[in-house]
């Protein structure tokens, strides 16, 4: 009770020692700063003019002899008085980079603080959100070096206050818009315009103003000649909106600015070796290092690219890519290269021209999500494969109904219904998953995807490097015949895993950065980890260099056929041809090409591998006579103790013992066939496999499985058609004779 007695009495004083502490505390804190800042360095503002040298990033090849390209080599900046510039890029930049601008000293704190928390809660401190106004980034290009410092940020701080004592607020966003990077070599408002748009900076448009505002944040990313047109586009509306916001532009301005299309010119990029890849790289190195240090830091990169190899792909997908325009209406193609056992990435053609207008060349279809047909059924089989399904298999290529909710004998395949077609539209019968694959049966395949299970085969699929099929309630069964997206790149990786033996290496462009002293910033290791069964993996190089098992798909002698060489290949190609695929590879290459139509417009005039492998073969042909040869293991598949089916009889080699020789009406006669007894335990596989367990036990109920019905319809269908005869034949003998019937039914 004292103690409360006491500080009722003392709570005044002790109220006004705590403030006096605290603002003693916050003397000592604001002088311990001042003395801080006083200690620093600020460079003379007189100096202002004298813009720094950079120090570009230059790009090699592997061996670090072939300068691929220098990023400032060629800086182009035209400086144009403030009057010249449209108003609509003055308040398009003021709008989304500093809409304080003409109210703050030279700083805004609000949006210092607001940077502050944003990055403080990304664990960024001097990174992330940078809250800089117009003024403070001027300086920042100007004076200071970029290196991500405390005191940096100081030093900016107080010559942004200071510069706005010195200068008019529209000289310094004449400077701002006359020295800010726009991409590449590309720097200032003019060289933009004229560069992006053939046009003055004075005549811009509102639309075209507004992209150029949004490119300086990061002018690689959101380059219009990049793969990041979708977030350009996205950045150009967030513009376009805050300028409506700020009242800079009125509704009728902004409604005309959203629908006005805005064509960009073709880029315009000299002295650059693998424009494709390198932009590739470029791209990587933004995001690591920056913008900023890409251009001063004078950094030397040496890249996994392999010039030769690079320099013959370019000349065959040019020449090849020229021929399939006029043949096949197939105006654009491109290839990929890649080494299973390192993940590097030895060749990227984007398109068949960098610089062609006519396909919007700079834009790099390698990276361009595409569907791809039935090039994707190997990552299924390997699934399935995965599941203890084997490449003796047997599945029932049979017209079928997928969809339960559809009858049996339903051809249909207009929604709920699914019952695909193959591309001849034949039908085979009984026959191994070797064989499906090999000739890229469709019926098989999607029997194989059930059987996978689709969630199990997009796990597998990812964890090979495809990185789009990312929705799995968006796929259904159709995912095998080429039902979801895909990109070239990822693909060529995916089937690097089944060449390196179910080891998948990390992808990698880059092998070493140096800065302009030599001293390695960051030099990239070989990362591996497996993701596939090794003996999987050799099931499917097994399958895939089968050249017996593909002929009567492709022919004895055709152009994915090496003699002297272990090459495994598969093709692929969408409904109405809108893109053909050929992946194939080596145990040290693998090779992905693509043929289509920017605009996703149908090709014409052949088959996708007339379109596709003639490219795929001069390069393979070409590439082979430079790496060593190896060869693909052998898989290991025991058969033993499994079931008929799935080692590979559809009819129980036991029935036909059973009914040659244990037949009791045979006694002191020759054995005879009993046809009846293998007509009725003919049935679909999944009459014997419990689906996610094929080598366990028999099923209980295999009609319990919703695909059963379906299935079994086709089979029995083909059975009848197949064996009925002879089953009717047999039955008008046996009642001659008077024998009983019988059945070996299971």
């Amino acid at each position: 009770m004292r103690i409360r007695s006491w500080f009722k009495k003392n709570w005044k004083e002790i109220a006004i020692d705590l403030i006096l502490f605290g603002f003693v505390v916050g003397l000592i804190i604001t002088a311990s700063v001042l003395l801080w800042i006083s200690t620093l360095e600020i460079p003379d503002l007189s100096s202002f003019e004298e813009r720094r040298v950079l120090q570009s990033t230059k790009i090699y090849d592997r061996t670090g002899d072939v300068l691929l390209y220098d990023l400032h080599q060629d800086v182009k900046r035209t400086i144009i008085p403030f009057e010249e510039m449209s108003r609509h890029i003055k308040n398009a930049t003021i709008a989304i980079e500093d809409d304080q601008f003409y109210n703050h000293i030279g700083i805004d704190i609000r949006a210092i603080i607001r940077a502050a928390v944003s990055n403080f809660t990304a664990g960024d401190l001097l990174g992330g959100q940078g809250g800089s106004t117009i003024t403070q980034q001027v300086i920042k290009n100007s004076i200071l070096d970029r290196e991500k410092r405390l005191t940096r940020k100081v030093k900016e701080a107080i010559l942004a206050i200071r510069i706005e004592q010195i200068l008019e607020k529209d000289e310094i966003l004449e400077i701002y818009l006359n020295e800010s990077p726009y991409g590449g070599t590309i720097y200032g408002v003019e060289e933009a315009s004229r560069s992006f748009f053939n046009k003055s900076a004075r005549d811009l448009t509102l639309a075209e103003a507004a992209y150029l505002a949004a490119i300086p944040q990061a002018p690689t990313y959101f380059s219009p000649y990049g793969n990041n047109r979708d977030a350009l586009d996205k950045r150009q509306q967030l513009v376009l909106d805050r300028m409506r916001l700020n009242g800079f532009i009125t509704i009728e301005e902004y409604e005309a600015a959203v629908v006005e299309e805005v064509e960009f010119e073709t880029q315009a990029v000299t002295g650059i070796r693998a424009p494709h890849f390198v932009m590739y790289v470029v791209e990587q190195l933004a995001e690591t290092y920056g913008e900023e240090a890409m251009a001063e830091q004078g950094f030397r990169v040496i890249t996994t690219l392999d010039w030769e190899l690079q320099e013959a792909a370019e000349r065959i997908v040019a020449q090849k890519a020229a021929s399939n325009t006029e043949r096949f209406n197939a105006s654009n193609a491109s290839l990929v290269a890649t080494d299973p056992k390192t993940g590097d990435l030895l060749v990227m053609v984007g398109s068949r021209d960098y610089f062609s207008d006519e396909v919007d060349g700079n834009f790099n279809v390698a990276l361009s999500a595409r569907q791809p047909g039935s090039s994707i059924k190997p990552f299924v089989y390997a699934s399935a494969f995965s599941k203890g399904y084997l490449p003796n298999t047997i599945v029932f290529d049979v017209q079928t109904q997928f969809s339960p909710q559809c009858e049996p004998d339903s051809t249909s395949s207009e929604s709920p219904c699914y019952a695909p077609n193959n591309y001849n539209h034949e039908f085979v019968g009984p026959i191994s998953m070797r064989n499906a694959l090999a000739q890229s049966l469709n019926i098989p395949a999607v029997k194989a995807l059930y059987l996978a299970g689709v969630n199990d085969t997009l796990k597998l699929a990812s964890d090979m490097g495809l990185t789009t099929l990312d929705d799995p309630d968006r796929y259904g069964l159709t995912l095998v015949l080429g039902g979801g997206e895909v990109r070239l790149l990822d693909m060529t990786y995916g089937y690097s895993v089944f060449a390196n033996e179910g080891v998948r290496a990390e992808p990698r462009s880059i092998l070493k950065v140096e800065d302009s002293k030599g001293n390695v910033v960051d030099e990239t290791t070989v990362v591996t980890n497996r993701v596939l069964d090794k003996n999987v993996a050799l099931m499917m190089s097994d399958v895939l260099s089968d050249n017996v098992a593909r002929t009567p798909l492709w022919g004895a002698s055709s152009l994915i056929n090496f003699p002297n060489r272990d090459v495994a290949a598969k093709s692929g190609s969408t409904n109405n041809l809108r893109d053909a695929w050929i992946m194939g590879y080596t145990p040290n290459l693998a090779v992905g090409s693509w043929v289509g139509n920017n605009d996703n417009s149908a090709m014409g005039g052949g088959l996708s591998g007339l379109i596709t492998t003639p490219m795929w073969r001069e390069f393979m042909d070409f590439a082979l006579e430079k790496i060593p040869e190896e060869n693909f293991g052998q898989p290991q598949i025991n058969t033993t103790g499994v079931k008929p089916i799935i080692r590979g009889e559809y009819i129980d080699a036991s029935l036909l013992i059973d009914s040659l020789v244990n037949n009791p009406d045979n006694e002191g006669e020759a054995p005879t066939l009993n046809i009846g007894s293998i007509y009725n335990n003919i049935h679909s596989i999944l009459h014997y496999v419990n689906k996610d367990d094929p080598q366990g036990g028999y099923p209980a109920n295999p009609s319990s499985d919703q695909q059963y019905e379906n299935w079994e319809y086709g089979v029995q269908k083909w059975n009848e058609e197949t064996f009925g005869v002879l089953v009717s034949a047999e039955e008008e003998i046996e009642e001659g004779d008077q024998k009983p019937e019988r059945s070996l039914r299971r």
